[in-house]
């Protein structure tokens, strides 16, 4: 361990949690709606984390795959489909990786294309977040304003304030809120091994929706995001490792019962933005993930529960905040582009903005596409 990275141990602590605002409630409403087993969910979740921090040594996120998580509960998924789901993700992500194909694809991509679905998706977060903070605006509005008051403090991190601070508020609003009784005793995860038909479902309404937005989000713009944030420690923080990373992960923990997981750019900007800037946030949330999994069990998933909507809104706003970047370009070209990115992004999703983007950028340039 480094002496920058000791003496940053406070700030990976702080940035560990800042990705709780997209984490927990997919997680959650994932385990509810399907089912899950806590144990299975966490642990691996836990070792993902893990995998991560040794493989990239800079704070690359583990999230849930939104589109995947959004047909778990809105197509009520059973935990053969979503393990059949997660499966044929990392197959398809680990095909792309090795063949090369993400390289060409990343080749094809001009950087007002990438700065547009980065810049989009945190807009995207950011309304996401003052939505969740509006559904309690007494406990939502404090924790925005202390957030802002404390986003550059190394001694009072605004996220472990918020997140602690925000919680026992809301628990002196709500006197009456039930809490958790912890139950410790060590649970071991399972496999779940699903059926041909579960294979079906899970790639027409999970895996094939899900493709461009991990492409766009998962792969080109948090390889794009980490050479900002670190341009000296990120080169394995590229298009190709990206890919095989999620596909190696997916494959494996999808038959132990993870949910299909990426690394999005909104939580690197996420982590980043809280005080994270190595490996070690990886290790915090990823070791305490395993322990609640293993130890915790169903109690511990009522831990989680507790944490009000409005905190993690608040840390959602502000880290969406911190993608959104002005275009540096002075060509009408770029900047039409850019803004048409941004817009579709924000109106449909980051796919149709990164089609629609590819496609405006080649006719610009009189390519024919053959």
């Amino acid at each position: 361990m480094t002496f920058s990275k000791v003496r940053n141990i406070g700030g990976d602590l702080a940035g560990s949690i800042g990705d709780l605002g997209t984490f927990l409630p997919y997680v959650i409403g994932a385990i509810t709606i399907a089912s899950l087993d806590v144990t299975r969910v966490l642990v691996m979740f836990g070792l993902m984390y893990l995998f991560t921090a040794w493989f990239y040594r800079v704070p690359v996120p583990v999230q849930p795959m939104k589109v995947i998580g959004a047909a778990i509960i809105i197509h009520h998924f059973t935990p053969a489909e979503i393990a059949a789901t997660g499966m044929l993700t990392g197959a398809i992500l680990l095909a792309i990786g090795l063949s090369g194909l993400i390289d060409k694809i990343a080749q094809l991509t001009p950087v007002p294309v990438t700065m547009g679905i980065q810049t989009g998706l945190g807009i995207s977060l950011a309304i996401l977040g003052i939505e969740m903070a509006g559904s309690d605006w007494t406990l939502g509005l404090p924790i925005l304003v202390v957030m802002l008051l404390l986003l550059n403090n190394r001694y009072l991190p605004a996220s472990i304030v918020a997140l602690v601070g925000g919680t026992a508020l809301y628990l002196f609003l709500h006197p009456g809120t039930t809490l958790p009784v912890l139950n410790w005793q060590l649970t071991l995860p399972h496999t779940i091994w699903p059926s041909w038909a579960d294979f079906n479902r899970g790639f027409l309404q999970g895996a094939l929706p899900q493709l461009p937005l991990t492409l766009t989000n998962s792969v080109l713009v948090t390889a794009y995001l980490a050479a900002q944030l670190f341009p000296e420690s990120s080169q394995r923080v590229n298009h190709k490792n990206l890919c095989l990373t999620l596909g190696i992960g997916n494959l494996i923990g999808a038959p132990l019962g993870m949910i299909p997981v990426c690394h999005g750019s909104g939580g690197l900007a996420a982590h980043y933005r809280f005080g994270a800037r190595s490996e070690y946030a990886l290790v915090f949330i990823g070791g305490f993930l395993l322990i609640i999994g293993l130890f915790l069990g169903s109690s511990g998933l009522q831990l989680l529960q507790i944490i009000p909507p409005a905190v993690l809104g608040g840390m959602l706003f502000y880290s969406g905040l911190d993608l959104i970047h002005p275009l540096k370009s002075t060509d009408s070209k770029d900047i039409f582009l850019f803004a048409a990115v941004v817009v579709l992004s924000i109106a449909l999703n980051p796919a149709v903005g990164f089609a629609a983007g590819i496609a405006i950028f080649l006719l610009s340039k009189k390519i024919k596409i053959q």
